[in-house]
């Protein structure tokens, strides 16, 4: 957790778009020290987009970066696997405007940076530390961030479904929580609310093995792979959507019935404003503070 971590050797996969329902590849690659997460589209002459807050661009059903015209949908499946993985330096190439869906979680992700293997570099990692609470409410909607030593995240949702309702979740993203608690939790959607979805040029992709698809009392794909997989995906979002402030953070983060523009609002609000947080490193001693036996996470 001192210094800055990359993967060891590429990793590729395949899929389609789940608003776009394009084929695209994807190659995740070793990045040097200082790089970031870097999105490349081979099919525009190799154009990169940084994931960084400055670069948002639409974000509705799903996060999308741009840069001079260049758009890269659905980031924040991937965004987050790099953060619950420890990775601070990567390229990741794409060959159309979205990344793939895969299994509508991040677990694919998770398991092709296992399989090529994490390497540590010798750069100090810069976290993002919280100063002072910052604060978004719309209607009932909100979000807020924090100070504290850890980085953890709680989240409340309510659906007025039979199988949701009102869900809490709250995880602190220390060893092993991640991978075990929140990787495998998919996106989900509501059956009746697809051709209103299909008529606004979304879910073109979406399928029974890329969705939880939820019927009006029921489950149109059982299982769920946790009870409350519902509100464990928001958390997955949200973790790649703050993976957008470009580093980790140590702070607190509490959310109730957000979504991906509050989610991405507060990054650019405490990205724009002084005062919120400031960078740091660890020293050893610090570090050696930290647990590293696994920390489980905890339902409401």
């Amino acid at each position: 957790m001192i210094y800055e971590r990359t993967i060891r050797q590429p990793a590729e996969c395949s899929g389609v778009g789940l608003h776009s329902g394009a084929p695209v590849q994807l190659r995740i690659l070793p990045a040097p020290a200082g790089t970031g997460i870097v999105f490349r589209r081979t099919d525009l002459d190799g154009f990169e987009v940084e994931a960084i807050g400055r670069n948002v661009a639409k974000v509705s059903y799903a996060t999308s970066l741009m840069k001079k015209g260049v758009l890269i949908s659905t980031t924040e499946h991937v965004l987050s696997a790099f953060i619950g993985m420890g990775i601070d330096n990567a390229i990741v190439e794409l060959d159309n405007l979205e990344v793939p869906i895969l299994d509508g979680s991040a677990l694919p992700f998770v398991e092709m940076i296992s399989t090529a293997g994490v390497r540590q570099q010798r750069r100090k990692r810069t976290y993002l530390k919280i100063l002072r609470p910052c604060e978004l409410r719309e209607g009932d909607k909100f979000i807020g961030i924090y100070p504290s030593e850890r980085y953890s995240v709680s989240y409340e949702i309510d659906f007025p479904h039979p199988l949701i309702g009102r869900e809490r979740f709250h995880v602190e993203l220390s060893n092993g929580s991640y991978v075990e608690h929140i990787a495998a939790a998919r996106t989900f959607g509501f059956l009746d609310q697809q051709r209103a979805m299909l008529n606004m040029g979304l879910i073109r992709g979406a399928s029974r093995d890329n969705c939880v698809v939820l019927t009006r009392d029921g489950l149109d794909n059982p299982p769920l792979r946790y009870t409350d997989e519902f509100v464990r995906h928001k958390v997955l979002d949200l973790i790649g959507d703050l993976a957008l402030f470009g580093k980790r953070i140590l702070g607190y983060v509490r959310a109730d019935r957000a979504g991906h523009a509050m989610h991405t609002a507060i990054v650019s609000r405490i990205l724009r404003e002084r005062g919120y947080a400031e960078e740091m490193t660890l020293s050893p001693a610090a570090a050696a503070e930290w647990p590293h036996e696994h920390i489980a996470a905890v339902a409401d």
